[in-house]
């Protein structure tokens, strides 16, 4: 048996007014994921473990079956393994977010979705003009994907985890003064390891502030701003963790496993699990990558593993934009790219169970990401009468399928 999990990141959604009252999973287009669904079983996950915040770390980490009270650090630690970055003890990695500022407000948390070559620019231009602050904190810059890149330094005696780093999508709007890092108040620190976090988080936040005077300078924001697009002209750090580590996927579940995502952070995940990361040109993790290749890529995959994972991320992209018609439009080429798996699954005769569900909620009302419940449905092309009364996969049917309600062991429903 084989077993294909298509993620739809931030996909589920609230009911929308200009939707008569629809989410965006029930207004959209999507025949072969409503397929699974009418012809599977259903449910609805809880994603995120108590006392931690609604990210897509947590989220993948929870429905891979990982106990993240025993296995998380913070995200940005995962995607540095993604970028090569191996942290020593001591080291932490942040993530560095290019953020466009706008007086005292922080208007766009992606920087336009800026290119990954015009990051990387920006990147170096960063450490070599910071390079005396990054000196006080043994820290360096480094590029990832887009606007997503990673700080890493040494705390020493400083604990990380009581620095209180606020998502730029969760800000966006507001002014930078009043969401600069802070350490907790309630930290379990004696009063010198306090006085040294209070220090460490003000040269991060003279970091970032100090960023916008070099980052406004570049050529690259002048030909952006000529252009009408948003600036990268700040840096955002957030997500902080130290070295991961995390059981490997095929000692855990006696199955070879694979990982086809645009995004560091979900080839991380992989990396650390020692899941095969498969590159698909053209993947780049906002509405416009590249479905038909995801598609042939995890067709390709099953081949030679017994597990894939398929991870898109625009469905989570347009929730923080708040763009309705834009998720629509991406749960629509997800429901494509489904298809088009689905369909050579039945042609080459694979027995296989194929998933569909999101990581998380990213209502497009609110902007970010919630702890509720999301919906999930798998078929099984072994047996086909294995299938409850789910009609079609959205956050309300999916409450009345075998399954129900709240649960939290989806790789054990899945793998059963």
């Amino acid at each position: 048996m084989k077993y294909v999990v298509i993620l739809g990141d931030g996909m589920s959604d609230y009911p929308v007014e200009k939707l008569n009252n629809r989410t965006p999973l029930q207004a959209a287009n999507k025949p072969n994921i409503d397929f699974i669904a009418k012809n599977g079983v259903s449910g609805m996950l809880k994603t995120i473990q108590e006392g931690f915040e609604p990210g897509s770390d947590v989220a993948n980490l929870s429905v891979l079956g990982y106990n993240v009270r025993k296995c998380y650090t913070g995200r940005a630690s995962i995607e540095a393994v993604n970028i090569g970055i191996n942290l020593d003890d001591g080291e932490v990695a942040f993530r560095c977010n290019f953020i466009t500022e706008e007086c005292g407000i922080l208007k766009d948390y992606s920087a336009g979705h800026i290119t990954s070559n015009e990051g990387k620019i920006l990147i170096n231009l960063l450490n070599e003009n910071l390079s005396d602050d990054l000196k006080a904190i043994n820290g360096k810059f480094y590029a990832g994907v887009s606007y997503r890149n990673i700080l890493v330094c040494k705390v020493n005696d400083a604990n990380a985890e009581n620095f209180v780093c606020i998502p730029p999508h969760n800000i966006v709007g507001e002014k930078i003064e009043k969401n600069l890092i802070t350490v907790k108040n309630d930290a379990k620190s004696n009063k010198s390891n306090k006085s040294k976090e209070i220090k460490f988080t003000s040269i991060l936040n003279q970091l970032m502030l100090k960023s916008k005077e070099i980052l406004e300078k570049s050529e690259i924001n002048k030909k952006r701003d000529r252009e009408g697009k948003n600036k990268a002209n700040m840096i955002w750090f957030w997500g902080q963790g130290k070295k991961p580590k995390i059981e490997e996927f095929k000692v855990k579940y006696n199955l070879k496993g694979a990982v086809i995502s645009a995004v560091d952070l979900i080839k991380g995940i992989g990396k650390l699990a020692g899941m095969d990361v498969i590159e698909v040109e053209g993947a780049t993790g906002l509405w416009d990558t590249n479905y038909d290749g995801k598609a042939r890529a995890c067709i390709e995959a099953l081949d030679e593993h017994d597990f894939v994972y398929v991870h898109v991320e625009a469905t989570d992209e347009a929730g923080h934009l708040g763009d309705l018609n834009l998720k629509i439009l991406s749960v629509e080429n997800l429901d494509k790219m489904t298809g088009k798996i689905l369909q050579e699954i039945e042609k080459r005769g694979i027995e296989a169970k194929i998933a569909i569900l999101p990581d998380h909620a990213t209502p497009i009302k609110i902007k970010t990401h919630t702890t509720d419940l999301v919906p999930f449905a798998i078929y099984s092309t072994k047996n086909k009468d294995e299938k409850d009364e789910v009609e079609k996969f959205d956050e309300f049917a999916c409450r009345n399928g075998r399954y129900g309600k709240g649960v939290e062991n989806f790789m054990e429903i899945l793998l059963k």
